[in-house]
């Protein structure tokens, strides 16, 4: 039987479907003097955040919701896959079904260690598969609150890392860690800080600010987790535009773990042809 807990309304609180699933988080906080220099122990919590066990390979199938006051919500369904390589390169697939005018659409990324991260989307439409250009990192993805950063996985050097202080996410306590980029071109945002939830390593919460703003442009929570075959796993999670009040909401209606995806079904060829991945949708 799956475990699972469910932090209910929180008022803040991912896995980031990237990696870790799309994603993919509020608490009262005893806050340090700020500095731009991380330190020993937040990039040790980063590292074991970033090396948590999560399976050589997933497979899932998704709900994705986007709501936005006075209009009716949209509806979407989706595959994600996840392979992890042995160079320590973290490869990625997604896949829309549902709705009709977003039907096929795919991305395809790859996460290299110590260099540059590359996608491709798929646009049924055009019949062809483009490279997403690195200055499009902020862009929304397919009209989501996620950008295309989002859904990257993101190297612990590419930080600096500290830890703030201790907080909660609800009645559960948790680490509160500050990233920021080494360097500031290398992101969209200008640094995140994160709920840690110590047990499970999964963030709570993530708050992502932009350079020149005191406030959270987006914040992401989980607002339930599992463990299924032995890994935690978010199930249900909202990234939230706090400015608009947009919100996505990514729901994990199916999950398997290690069924040995094959290294072809991360290709620009079966990005664009969706029967390479059907037999291993659960």
């Amino acid at each position: 039987m799956a475990a699972s807990v469910t932090w209910g309304s929180l008022t803040p609180v991912p896995n980031a479907l990237i990696s870790y699933l799309l994603i993919p988080v509020l608490g009262v906080i005893l806050w340090l003097p700020a500095t731009a220099h991380g330190d020993d122990a937040g990039t040790a919590l980063a590292t074991r955040v970033y090396n948590s066990a999560d399976g050589n390979d997933a497979a899932s199938r998704a709900h994705m919701v986007l709501t936005q006051k006075g209009h009716k919500p949209r509806y979407r369904k989706l595959y994600t896959y996840r392979l992890d390589g042995e160079s320590g390169e973290t490869l990625t697939l997604l896949r829309f079904t549902e709705p009709a005018d977003i039907k096929d659409t795919g991305l395809l990324t790859y996460n290299y260690p110590s260099k540059d991260n590359n996608q491709w989307i798929y646009l049924p439409a055009l019949d062809r598969a483009r490279r997403i250009a690195a200055s499009r990192k902020g862009g929304r993805f397919v009209g989501s609150d996620l950008y295309y950063e989002d859904l990257q996985r993101r190297e612990v050097s590419e930080d600096r890392h500290r830890i703030l202080g201790v907080g909660k996410v609800g009645q559960v306590p948790t680490t509160v860690l500050e990233s920021v980029p080494v360097d500031p071109d290398n992101s969209v945002y200008s640094k995140r800080v994160s709920w840690i939830h110590e047990k499970s390593l999964i963030p709570l919460r993530i708050d992502f600010y932009k350079a020149g703003n005191e406030k959270a442009m987006k914040r992401l929570k989980a607002t339930k987790i599992k463990k299924i075959q032995g890994y935690w796993t978010v199930v249900d999670s909202r990234m939230t535009d706090l400015k608009s009040g947009h919100q996505t909401r990514m729901l994990t209606k199916a999950i398997v773990y290690d069924q040995s995806l094959p290294d072809s079904l991360f290709s620009r060829r079966a990005l664009s042809d969706e029967s390479h991945e059907e037999k291993y949708r659960p």
